[in-house]
């Protein structure tokens, strides 16, 4: 510690620095900080000027004030800004003090130079000034300051009566010391004024101050910023993290306050986005406020006393929701369980939200009139799998639309064929029949809707079918709210039912997108049975909607891997509606040949990361508002839970996974420059960063017998990586000589403990879905 202001100043400045230090404060015009000032736990609203060198402490200001250089001011507020306003302060101290007199709490003012010196010894100074020129200057004498008995050697600043700490008629501010600095022409009415005031010294001062009132001034203030800080991250759409300030919030007994603030910036946000990240962060001050007790965070999302917010927010009323959402959870605060499930709620609700944005999508989803297909005859939809090289997760809501993302993915066969597929005709009874499974009829499971009440789980993804029934719904086919029956429809729209059929060869958690591929196969044979045509962009977008109204959530990288041709980016800008695009990859001629050469699967006999889906049983479906999901059926599914801890930790704007996620983003351009070149082996540094890019962003995907399986083909490779989010399913291998399918089966039976593993080829696809009218000619 110092006596020295000056030397004080430097330890909190950087002399030199190109721009201000800004910590814990929330500054509205940072352009008017000037070089190597600092400021500390401030909220300074309106133009606020400081100079090079100077610091700002625990205040409130309200512009327009001008601080100078030199200078250092800690602990003012609004009520003393008015002192301030006209004024050019240079190398000044002046600090607002809690203090006690005589059991009365108060508030007093210090002014003192920067260049003061506080020793006893010497001639003394104050405000930068000898004693003599202050006494000329300001017309003080030196019997205001010191008792006659007092000796010069003892006339220093320490001692002197120069603070004001108690006026006979009003309040004190710094007003009543200020007026030093240029006396006024005003008949001395200043001077009478700071003589009529019981004044202290500086040491005088010191046992009077209150420190317990100053750390609760202080508290107050940081919180109070922080609040702003709250507001302005949220509604700019900032990349910084609040769990720092939650957890302040929280652990000094001030949640009250945040809560309220969250509610207000989501009541009124015009984006879902923002929106939706506000109830995540109450979801974490929740939890927060559980210190860890409680149970888990993942779980159901369906009490009878949070269907009301939800129906709200459901039919699009985003503020009657977040109000309703708040009056539910004054009820669940008294213990830790109860804000684990409030958490639990409010996550639901920022997954109706997610929803919504997503759902967006549907504007660009259109058809036109095609010749329809005879009853009976089966158009067939075929596709490829696709493997992500580079850039998932970035396709993801909300990260798809709030950072924006990009994708690169292949098209391909498998063992040299296309695994997923979709068949559908016309049929002259007015119902629908539906067929999962493998591609000939005998094992599949078969199912037949006759009524309404046969499709109302369709949004239950658990439920046997739910994929097929949404396709018919999401088509327009059927309307499940109708007023008329099933049977009505069909007799009315198409003179009788349909019949659709679905199969994967691929295994349950592949990694190869098998699911949404599947959702695009199902409403393209659809669609064209229906006499309608979707192209493969419409397509992209439909599946995106489906699987909303499915409630399985995702992205949209599967469907642009699995439907369109070749080695492609998929991009979609950080904007709503969300809109993905699609740029095929220009490659050397023969290199698609090359790399099917070096490009193998691995089944690893691990089943990729369960999604874990709640088994909520639903009540009746119902339309509300004219639309399809209503919010009891929402919440009788739940996101996997390695994809909501993605989405906390991407709410909570974590850095290290805002820069991942930046990070994907940016490698997927630098991969597809290593597709243009055609270089192997730029293509494995790839899939070895992305690789570890997917760990980061979803701990835990790598099961150890994975990693083993992975050292040991190492030497072999030029990269690998697990398919889609990792955690078992497919690894895909781009191996440093061609053909080499049979050599590493070979490694891989030499290694133990890797359980019922298996090798497989591949090729890039350039055909992409396929539809066929048995009969016709193929149409791709």
């Amino acid at each position: 510690m110092t006596s020295s202001a000056s030397e004080f100043l430097c330890s909190l400045t950087f002399p030199g620095a190109p721009r201000a230090r800004v910590v814990h404060s929330q500054v509205e015009e940072l352009q008017l900080l000037g070089a190597g000032s600092s400021v500390v736990s401030c909220l300074l609203e309106g133009p606020v000027q400081l100079g090079a060198g100077s610091v700002l402490q625990h205040c409130h200001l309200q512009g327009p004030i001008r601080i100078g250089p030199g200078c250092l001011v800690s602990g003012l507020d609004t009520a003393q800004c008015k002192a301030l306003r006209g004024l050019d302060l240079h190398d000044l101290v002046l600090q607002g003090h809690h203090v006690q007199l005589h059991g009365a709490p108060g508030r007093v003012f210090t002014l003192v130079g920067r260049l003061d010196s506080w020793e006893r010894q010497g001639t003394g100074t104050y405000l930068n000034m000898s004693w003599s020129e202050f006494f000329q200057k300001t017309g003080v004498r030196d019997w205001d300051l010191w008792d006659p008995d007092t000796t010069p050697a003892e006339r220093c600043l320490l001692s002197a009566r120069l603070f004001p700490v108690l006026h006979p008629l009003r309040a004190l501010g710094p007003q009543d010391l200020l007026w030093m600095l240029d006396p006024q022409e005003d008949g001395g009415k200043a001077l009478r004024a700071w003589r009529t005031c019981w004044r202290l010294s500086w040491e005088q001062l010191q046992p009077c101050l209150d420190r317990a009132a100053t750390l609760a001034s202080r508290r107050d203030l940081f919180f109070h910023q922080a609040l702003g800080k709250v507001r302005h991250v949220l509604e700019a759409r900032q990349d910084l993290s609040l769990r720092p300030l939650i957890r302040a919030a929280v652990r000094e007994g001030c949640p009250g306050p945040l809560l309220a603030t969250l509610d207000h910036v989501a009541a009124g946000a015009g984006d879902p986005g923002v929106a939706a990240r506000a109830l995540a962060c109450v979801a974490d001050v929740l939890c927060c406020m559980a210190e860890g007790r409680g149970g888990l965070r993942s779980g159901p999302a369906a009490n009878p006393g949070w269907m009301r917010p939800f129906s709200y927010l459901e039919c699009g009323d985003l503020a009657g929701g977040v109000h309703a959402l708040a009056q539910e959870r004054d009820k669940w605060l008294s213990r830790p369980a109860l804000l684990v499930r409030a958490a639990r709620h409010y996550e639901g609700a920022g997954q109706i939200l997610i929803r919504q944005a997503v759902m967006s999508a549907r504007q660009f989803v259109s058809t036109e009139p095609a010749e329809q297909p005879a009853p009976g005859q089966w158009v067939v939809a075929e596709c490829p799998a696709r493997v992500d090289f580079s850039g998932g997760w970035s396709d993801t809501p909300p990260l798809a639309y709030e950072l924006g993302g990009a994708v690169l993915g292949l098209a391909v066969r498998v063992d040299g064929r296309r695994p997923i597929g979709a068949r559908a005709r016309r049929i002259p009874e007015p119902e629908l029949w539906l067929a999962v499974g493998p591609r000939q009829d005998k094992m599949a499971l078969k199912i037949v809707c006759w009524s309404l009440d046969d499709l109302r789980d369709y949004c239950q993804p658990h439920a046997p079918g739910a994929l097929l029934k949404a396709t018919f719904i999401c088509a327009g086919i059927v309307h499940v709210g109708s007023k008329l029956s099933l049977r009505e429809q069909l007799l009315h729209a198409f003179g009788g039912g349909f019949e659709l059929h679905t199969w994967s060869e691929l295994p349950h958690g592949s990694g190869l997108g098998t699911s949404s591929i599947l959702a695009g196969a199902a409403l393209a044979a659809v669609q064209r049975a229906a006499g309608r045509a979707v192209g493969t962009e419409a397509l992209i977008h439909a599946v995106l909607h489906l699987e909303q109204v499915l409630t399985t959530g995702g992205g949209w990288q599967d469907q642009v891997g699995g439907l369109m041709p070749g080695i492609k980016v998929g991009r979609s800008r950080a904007q709503l509606p969300l809109k993905v695009e699609v740029e095929e990859i220009t490659v050397p001629e023969g290199f698609v040949q090359k790399l099917s050469d070096h490009l193998l699967l691995v089944y690893t006999g691990k089943t990729r990361l369960a999604r874990n889906l709640l088994q909520v049983s639903p009540g009746p479906g119902t339309r509300e508002g004219g639309r399809w999901l209503s919010w009891a059926q929402i919440l009788t599914a739940s996101l996997p839970p390695h994809l909501q801890d993605v989405l906390r930790s991407w709410y909570a704007r974590l850095p290290a996974v805002v820069q991942n996620a930046h990070s994907l983003v940016q490698h997927t351009e630098e991969c597809a420059e290593a597709f243009r070149q055609g270089s192997l082996p730029l293509l494995g540094q790839c899939l070895t960063s992305y690789w570890e890019q997917k760990k980061l962003m979803a701990p835990g995907c790598e099961p150890l017998a994975v990693r083993r399986m992975m050292d040991v083909l190492a030497p072999h490779v030029h990269g690998q990586s697990l398919a889609g989010a990792g955690g078992g399913g497919f690894l895909y291998l781009l191996t440093k000589e061609p053909r080499q399918k049979e050599a590493l089966e070979a490694v891989l039976a030499k290694t133990e403990g890797l359980g019922n593993y298996s090798v497989h080829l591949v090729e890039v696809d350039t055909q992409g879905l396929s539809l066929q009218l048995l009969g016709g000619e193929t149409s791709t």
